[in-house]
C-alpha cells in the first residue's frame, strides 16, 4: 500500500461530519493515506482566504504530495470539479480559482475535468457534497499511484485568482490591500519585500487607514523590537509587509479588514 500524503484544506469546521467523511472515503480506498490537516476553519466561502493559505503552505510538504482543497460555493452547479498536476504537486478541488496562486507558482503541467470520476462512481454523486463524492475519492486513487488520465479528462484552461499589485501613487508612496489577517490580528498587506528592497532605506512608514486616520510605526525584523502595545511593520514569513502589534491585534485596535485599501507612505 501507499502511504503517500493527502492534505486536506476546507471551510468545514470540525462541528460537524463533513471532514469525517471525506477521511472515511479515503481510507476506505487506501487504507495506509497519510491524511493531513491544513485546517478546516477557513471562513464559509472565502475562496481567496483558502487561496492564500494553501499558496503559503503547500511548497513544504513532500513531492508527490495531494492537496485537496474543499471551499465551494459553487457546489452542484456548472462549475468543473479539477485536478491540476503541477511540477511537484497535485491539487484537487473546485474549479474556482482556489488551486491556481499555489498551482501556478509551482507551474501547471495538466489540468484534468473530474467528470469521469461523477460518471465512474460507485455510488451516488450528492449535488452538494463533492467534497466527499469527487474529491475525496480521487485523491485516494492518486494516492494509490492511479494515473490522472484514469481520473480526468484533459481541459486548457481553469479560473485563476491573482494577488492584486500595489500600486504606486509617489516616490515612496503606495496604496495597497489587504489580502490576509492571520489569528493574532496581523494584517498582511499586497506588498512584497522586494519592492521595499528597490525602494532602499525603509525605516519607518505612515499608513493611511480606510477612516483617514495616520499611524506610523517602525519596519523591524521583527515584532519584539518594539514595546508590548506598539505598533510595528515587519516582513513576515511569506515575504510580504504585515502590519502588527506587539502583544496586540492590529485589526481589532484599528478596525482594517480583508480587502481595505491603504496607503503606505515610505519613510528613511
Amino acid at each position: 500500500m501507499c502511504r503517500r500524503v493527502i492534505t486536506l484544506l476546507t471551510d468545514f469546521g470540525t462541528q460537524d461530519y463533513f471532514v469525517a467523511s471525506m477521511k472515511g472515503v479515503i481510507l476506505s480506498i487506501n487504507p495506509e493515506a497519510n491524511i493531513v490537516d491544513i485546517t478546516h476553519d477557513v471562513p464559509p466561502q472565502d475562496v481567496h482566504r483558502a487561496a492564500l493559505i494553501l499558496w503559503a503552505c503547500y511548497k513544504y510538504f513532500p513531492q508527490g504530495t495531494i492537496h485537496v482543497v474543499v471551499v465551494d460555493p459553487g457546489v452542484g452547479t456548472e462549475r468543473r470539479p479539477i485536478l491540476v498536476k503541477t511540477r511537484n504537486y497535485y491539487f484537487i478541488g473546485p474549479d474556482n480559482g482556489v488551486l491556481s496562486l499555489a498551482a501556478e507558482e509551482d507551474g501547471v503541467v495538466e489540468i484534468l475535468d473530474l467528470a469521469k470520476m461523477c460518471r465512474a462512481a460507485r455510488r451516488r454523486v450528492s449535488h452538494t457534497f463533492h467534497g466527499r463524492d469527487i474529491f475525496a475519492p480521487a485523491a485516494a486513487y492518486l494516492s494509490l499511484g492511479v494515473s490522472p488520465q484514469e481520473l480526468g479528462e484533459p481541459v486548457r484552461d481553469y479560473v485563476r485568482l491573482s494577488v492584486e499589485p500595489p500600486r504606486r501613487i509617489g516616490e515612496r508612496e503606495l496604496e495597497c490591500r489587504v489580502i490576509y489577517i492571520d489569528r493574532f490580528g496581523n494584517v498582511y498587506t499586497n506588498i512584497r519585500e522586494d519592492l521595499l528592497r528597490d525602494l532602499k532605506n525603509v525605516s519607518r512608514i505612515a499608513v493611511t487607514l480606510p477612516d483617514g486616520r495616520v499611524i506610523k510605526m517602525p519596519l523591524c525584523k521583527a515584532y519584539g523590537y518594539v514595546a508590548p502595545g506598539e505598533d510595528v511593520a515587519v516582513i513576515n514569513s511569506e515575504g510580504f509587509l504585515e502590519l502588527a502589534v506587539n502583544f496586540g491585534r492590529f485589526s481589532d485596535k484599528y478596525g482594517v479588514r480583508p480587502l481595505d485599501k491603504l496607503r503606505i507612505s515610505l519613510e528613511k
